[in-house]
Parts: C-alpha cells; sequence; structure tokens
C-alpha cells in the first residue's frame, strides 16, 4: 500500500510520477516477494522497541518516507456514546476530538505534529506515501458516516484536501500504475475505488472475513499490504486475532496472508494499529505500534524481523 512499505533506499529515489524503479520495469517490490515467501512458521523476532516520548493519542497508520516516519493518531476529547436507537441514521454520537499527523525521525523524536481533520471529522485512519505525497482519511468515528481524504507533502508538510466520501473511510492506498485510490470503510467492511479526485469507481463488499483491516500499503504492480486485528471471544474474554495480508487492487482476491501471533508488553496483538514492512539486506522488517499513549508503557515503535528466503 504505502511507500513505506518499500525500502529506504528505494523511497527516495521514486520518480516524480510517482513510480518506483521496480514499477516501471514491472517488477514486485522486495517487501511484496519477501512476504509472499513468509507463512505461518516464520519466526519473527523483536528486534527494537523505540519508546515516543510525547502524546501520542490513539496511533492508526505508518507510512515510512525516506529518514522520516508518518504517524496519524486521534486525539480523543469526547467518546462516543451508543444510542439506545438509531438517530438519523447513526448508531453513536459523533463526539469530539482532534486528528494528528506526527513526522518523526527514525530514533522516535517528534519533528512536527500535523493537525487534519473538520468539525465532527476528527479520526485519521490509515495512511500511504504514494512517491510525492501522504495520502490521509480523516472520518467522524463512527460507522456509516463520512470522511476527507487529504495528502501531505512530505517536504513542506503543505495540506490538500482532495476529497470527500459519504461513509467512514478507515484507510487509503494510491494504486501508483492507475493512480486511482482504495479505501476501506469501518472494520474494513466495505472496499471503494475512487479517482484521485473522489469520483467513486466501485463499492464492494469485503469477501474476507478473517481480519479488519487497519493500516495498508502499497507494494507495487496493483497489490496491498494490509495489517489488522479481529477480535473473537474465547474462554477468559475476548483476544485479537492479528495478521497481514496480501490483496490485489484490481480483484480485492487475497494473494497471501499469515497469522502474527506476537504482543506488546500491554497483551495487545502487534498489528492492531500501524502496521509497515520494509526490507533490509538479509530481513524483512515490520514496524507496529499497538498501544496507546495512556497505555502503561505508553507507545513504542516496536520492530520484528525474519531472514529473508
Amino acid at each position: 500500500m504505502r511507500s513505506r512499505i518499500v525500502t529506504a533506499t528505494v523511497l527516495a529515489g521514486l520518480l516524480l510520477t510517482g513510480l518506483s524503479t521496480a514499477e516501471a520495469t514491472g517488477r514486485d517490490a522486495d517487501v511484496t516477494r519477501a512476504f509472499v515467501a513468509t507463512n505461518r512458521s516464520t519466526a519473527w523476532t523483536q528486534v527494537a522497541r523505540i519508546p515516543l516520548r510525547f502524546p501520542t493519542y490513539h496511533p492508526q497508520g505508518f507510512a515510512l518516507v525516506g529518514d522520516l516516519i508518518f504517524l496519524s493518531s486521534v486525539e480523543v476529547l469526547e467518546p462516543p456514546v451508543k444510542y439506545p436507537v438509531p438517530v438519523d441514521g447513526y448508531d453513536r454520537s459523533p463526539g469530539k476530538g482532534i486528528g494528528h499527523l506526527f513526522v518523526l525521525d527514525r530514533q522516535g523524536n517528534l519533528k512536527k505534529d500535523i493537525r487534519l481533520g473538520e468539525g465532527t471529522a476528527y479520526h485519521p485512519g490509515g495512511i500511504d506515501f504514494d512517491g510525492r505525497d501522504v495520502w490521509i482519511p480523516v472520518a467522524e468515528y463512527r460507522p456509516n458516516s463520512r470522511a476527507i481524504v487529504y495528502t501531505v507533502d512530505p517536504k513542506t508538510y503543505r495540506v490538500t484536501e482532495r476529497f470527500r466520501a459519504n461513509d467512514h473511510v478507515g484507510g487509503v492506498v494510491r494504486d501508483r500504475t492507475t493512480g486511482q485510490v482504495h479505501g476501506v470503510s469501518w472494520g474494513s467492511r466495505t472496499l471503494y475505488n475512487w479517482t484521485p479526485t473522489g469520483h467513486r469507481l466501485e463499492r464492494v463488499a469485503n469477501e474476507s472475513h478473517l481480519l479488519d483491516y487497519q493500516d495498508c500499503d502499497y507494494v507495487s504492480r496493483g497489490k496491498q499490504l494490509c495489517g489488522g486485528v479481529t477480535s473473537l471471544p474465547g474462554p477468559k474474554g475476548s483476544y485479537d486475532l492479528g495478521g497481514l495480508a496480501l490483496l490485489d487492487l484490481r480483484s480485492n482476491r487475497i494473494l497471501h496472508e499469515i497469522p502474527f501471533p506476537y504482543f506488546s508488553p500491554t497483551g495487545r496483538n502487534a498489528t492492531r494499529n500501524p502496521v509497515a514492512l520494509e526490507t533490509t539486506q538479509d530481513k524483512l522488517r515490520l514496524y507496529t505500534a499497538p498501544d496507546d499513549g495512556e497505555d502503561p508503557t505508553g507507545t513504542e515503535i516496536q520492530i520484528y524481523e525474519s531472514p529473508l528466503n
């Protein structure tokens, strides 16, 4: 999905058209090939925990842009409240909050806090870097609502509204081969496809019920790689099943998926919120941030690696 799933070296060399070298030559990115080689038995090792020493609130999406990490997050000032019966088609109040796009260096130091949103639309979702801009949806914090899709220039931090959508858009990805923008609804139960100016091309039900996609990245040749969780009942209460999935953006077909049975110190599955993947010379590297700012340990960027096959 986002270019954060591409190596920093590749990111730095992206063409202004948004096409990487791999895209222009018709080859899948290294991340795609490395991920397809994983399976449920792949061993991942946590190699780093980077504490974020500023208020992070509720993190949502990652984008790796060269030496920078873009992190979207929602600051909830007044939580939405469920209605006894639906009101005007909504199952809960809109609540109040502030949308943030944090810019960090690779050591986790805060460089910029960009405010995003408008009125009751204050919930940023999963984000994507297309080689030129970071794409961010900001929605109301309730299903079947509305959203504004923005882009942010990673060099100047200029914010541009691209279009508006009549649903809660929980994440977007831009296909670099077509220029189209793909998105997911609340819980990723509906999949969308728009032109860059917001003309809706497709709205289909998500045929996969295994994961609710939380954050996705573009990984070349019309594919996106998504992380997410599904909350399931268990004998000792509910738990989150986490995983990663590679999807074809044209057909929405799952090309490869794996569970990810790794957890933060607070017990949250690692793929609960932001995810980003890249490759090093000999490793597939996964960035996660499953915990919120108010959790006992605060938010940490937790990094896992597995050997390249």
